[in-house]
């Protein structure tokens, strides 16, 4: 006799509900989580302004039909445009994750946690435009940044100890699921809605990292995120319609996440939801460059000076990696685009050790054309070091190392220079961060004129000013 499946609906999954009651209970109380999402509030808001000098991502900003008119817009910050906060979302994204050199958090999944920044951002600026029109209060700047935390912590404590990359899926998934849940609670979401909300991103359909790998490589790695974050949004305001949800959207038997796209393997947590990620963040200050490769740029920088007037002479170079750089960034042979450039770690070596330095730059054509650099690149072989791979996975040491040791052609060779820990790294936050504000300064300079670029940096390294500031105001000061 067979026996027919049960129609009955279970309980909402424990990692749906875990993470609803995370952003709708916890009370973020730390003072470091507070003072480091200041830091990569206006870190990502400068890599955005920078990203507004290449048409390739400005062409994909602005209204989708001409001449759409959105009372109480968000606005997207560098522009005039004014948009609804599913499609300011997508902009905002956009612009922070184009060059990549927005901050990086990593486990068994490498994530761009301030890629949530997008949807979080868009939802603030849109609802506090509209309760003003309806006279109540906006939303202030620390609400944003709380929402922030939670996001980050959220991605992080995902990316931890599950390979979705190592599934096929691309990161930018769980942009997906934590600007749901953020976004949520920030539109008034009960506990109900925000589950609903969380368990639709879990079905909705997720981006395969087809575009992100050799030999697929290309620009859609630059505004996947905001693709990410803008569905995120959706979601949410889908649940505060009262939109149903799916109470074993992980967990169903052949349906669901883990069985259909995870071969039947549940998540694993190494901590509850607190704020841990968004306190071990690593910046990208220095070099726009694919965070695996942050430690080898560095080294390769060290270089220049033995190495630049002795090119011709150079037999080899070895790269040391951990695992997940030999997977992502070690690459041979031809180099199509700016974003393959930016993903390949002995392309990156190479424009360090030829000029003393990388900027984004560096990966257009012009300078790819340069033949030294794919010369150079044809002498180098990468290498796991399983020490590497060892302590980029150790929650007490969360390093990102690399080394390079050239070799010439008479039998010399250089020491073998080795970077643990780059410049963005946790450990070394006292050199880091006045670093990180000549690099926001300098790309608030890209855009504004000297008066309103003051009035942006006067607010945003006031920390204190900043955090009670109307979150419609601080985008007014950002508007051209």
């Amino acid at each position: 006799m067979t026996t027919r499946p049960t129609n009955v609906r279970p309980a909402f999954d424990k990692v749906i509900t875990d993470i609803a009651d995370y952003v709708d209970r916890y009370p973020v109380r730390s003072a470091l989580a507070f003072e480091t999402a200041h830091f990569c509030l206006i870190d990502s808001l400068g890599c955005g302004f920078e990203a507004l000098a290449y048409p390739a991502c400005t062409k994909l900003l602005g209204l989708l039909v001409p001449g759409t008119m959105v009372p109480n817009g968000a606005r997207v910050p560098g522009t005039s445009f004014v948009l609804d906060p599913v499609h300011a979302a997508f902009n905002i994204g956009a612009l922070i994750r184009w060059l990549d050199f927005n901050d990086a958090f990593y486990g068994e999944t490498v994530i761009h946690p301030s890629d949530t920044f997008s949807g979080i951002l868009a939802v603030a600026d849109w609802l506090s435009r509209t309760r003003v029109a309806q006279g109540k209060q906006p939303l202030v700047m620390r609400d944003a940044l709380e929402a922030a935390i939670k996001a980050y912590e959220i991605m992080g404590g995902l990316a931890l100890e599950n390979g979705f990359t190592r599934a096929g899926l691309d990161h930018t998934m769980l942009v997906k699921i934590a600007v749901t849940a953020v976004t949520a609670r920030m539109l008034g979401g009960t506990r109900a809605e925000i589950i609903n909300a969380v368990s639709n991103a879990w079905v909705d359909g997720h981006a395969l990292a087809a575009f992100r790998r050799k030999p697929n490589t290309g620009s859609r790695k630059s505004w996947a995120a905001g693709d990410a974050a803008s569905r995120g949004v959706r979601l949410a305001l889908m649940a505060l319609k009262g939109e149903m949800g799916y109470p074993s959207a992980l967990t169903a038997k052949t349906w669901g996440f883990y069985h259909v796209l995870f071969k039947g393997r549940p998540f694993r947590f190494q901590r509850p939801f607190g704020t841990y990620v968004i306190e071990n963040v690593l910046f990208k200050i220095a070099y726009p460059t694919a965070f695996h490769a942050q430690g080898a740029v560095e080294a390769a920088i060290k270089l220049h000076p033995l190495v630049k007037d002795r090119l011709d002479e150079i037999a080899k170079v070895d790269i040391w990696m951990h695992e997940s750089s030999m997977i992502i960034l070690n690459k041979s042979g031809p180099l199509h685009n700016p974003a393959d450039r930016d993903h390949c770690t002995q392309y990156m070596i190479a424009i360090g050790m030829i000029f003393g330095g990388l900027t984004a730059e560096d990966y257009e054509d012009e300078r790819a054309a340069d033949p030294r650099i794919d010369r150079l690149r044809a002498k180098m072989t990468g290498h796991e070091d399983k020490r590497y791979s060892r302590d980029y996975l150790d929650p007490a040491k969360r390093s990102n190392a690399n080394a390079i040791r050239v070799h010439f052609k008479d039998g010399t060779r250089t020491e073998r220079v080795e970077v643990e820990y780059p410049l963005g790294h946790r450990w070394r936050r006292k050199e880091g961060i006045p670093l990180l504000l000549e690099k926001f300064e300098k790309n608030v300079a890209r855009v504004f004129a000297e008066k309103q670029r003051r009035a942006i940096r006067d607010v945003c390294l006031d920390r204190k000013r900043l955090a009670a500031m109307p979150v419609n105001e601080f985008f007014d000061l950002m508007r051209v």
